[in-house]
């Protein structure tokens, strides 16, 4: 059978599978192109230039440096930087929060579908089982009719478990970089505030 027939062969319940399974595929594929471009942002060697020039009493500089950069990191020491003077720590975490925002886009999807997927499957070969008996309920001498209609109901669950499955994986994944974009926001943070401190750029109150 080819996978087509299979997929009819499900049941009505194949329908919202499929919607979930959609919706997978376009999260994920909107997250690889979000970390392409992330990919393409990053720039170790300017945010190592904004913290040379915060060591050396430069701060307009480090901002000016800042300012023409797309790294994540950049982008949180700049809005600190701008705020050094008022609200530092307020302006570190809205401006990290923002970033992080951009990673956790498209998460809930993928954790709802994890846990929705599978159950959809399940629904589907409880409503394929008891569509199945309640046909044969007057050829219980047929069990080959039993077991087809049985294997046919399991197929909602094994494709309930394949968009699970799908989802589990690049779930776990941007979860990871979430998670290391957050060390490296927060260590970027903690060490603007060290140099300001030491520099005395920042009043230490």
């Amino acid at each position: 059978m080819n996978p087509i027939s299979i997929f009819l062969k499900g049941g009505p319940i194949m329908v919202p599978i499929l919607i979930v399974s959609l919706l997978v595929m376009a999260t994920v594929i909107e997250r690889i192109v979000f970390l392409i471009r992330l990919h393409r942002d990053r720039s170790p060697g300017k945010v190592r230039e904004i913290f040379a020039s915060v060591e050396h009493g430069r701060p307009e500089e480090a901002l000016r440096v800042g300012e023409q950069s797309a790294d994540p990191v950049a982008k949180v020491v700049t809005a600190a930087l701008r705020e050094r003077d008022t609200s530092y720590t307020s302006a570190l975490l809205a401006a990290s929060a923002l970033e992080l925002k951009k990673f956790n886009r498209g998460l809930p999807l993928l954790d709802t579908a994890i846990t929705v997927a599978p159950l959809l499957g399940l629904l589907g070969t409880v409503m394929g089982m008891i569509r199945s008996f309640g046909l044969i309920a007057g050829e219980l001498d047929a069990p080959a009719a039993i077991t087809g209609g049985i294997a046919e109901a399991l197929i909602a669950t094994a494709f309930g478990l394949l968009v699970a499955i799908m989802a589990l994986l690049p779930f776990n994944y941007l979860n990871a970089r979430m998670e290391e974009a957050r060390h490296d926001l927060e260590e970027a943070g903690n060490r603007l505030e060290i140099l300001l401190m030491r520099g005395g750029v920042r009043d230490a109150k």
